[in-house]
């Protein structure tokens, strides 16, 4: 079989036709699960898969707010650069003390840095 690529147009998004939003909308959602998890293309997220997609996002958006490059990040910050790298990248999962100051960066960066500071 064929690979076919297609590519979404932010603009143009694609429409459900009305006979299929009814199904959808008639399907319970234990039916909705149990259609997910046959779909042998798509399995469902582990829980460590959507702990490791959570800890991205919040080491990102925290990243982000501060407007740090990740080496500038990770001196500020005092976190190891390579495992920054890794938790952005989804090759690591960091603990929970790291995802709570990660959490803590991202909600309040100028007390983030004043707690790092008073404690070096």
């Amino acid at each position: 079989m064929a690979i076919i690529r297609y590519t979404l147009d932010p603009a143009n998004p694609p429409i459900m036709s009305a006979e299929t939003k009814a199904r959808l909308e008639a399907m319970t959602d234990e039916e909705i699960t149990a259609a997910a998890e046959s779909d042998p293309d798509n399995p469902p997220l582990t829980d460590q898969e959507i702990a490791r997609i959570r800890a991205i996002r919040i080491a990102r958006s925290a990243r982000m707010r501060t407007g740090l490059t990740q080496a500038a990040f990770a001196e500020t910050f005092v976190v190891n650069l390579s495992r920054l790298r890794d938790i952005e990248q989804g090759r690591k999962t960091p603990d929970q003390v790291l995802v709570s100051f990660l959490a803590l960066v991202a909600d309040d960066p100028e007390r983030a840095r004043r707690v790092v500071a008073a404690t070096l």
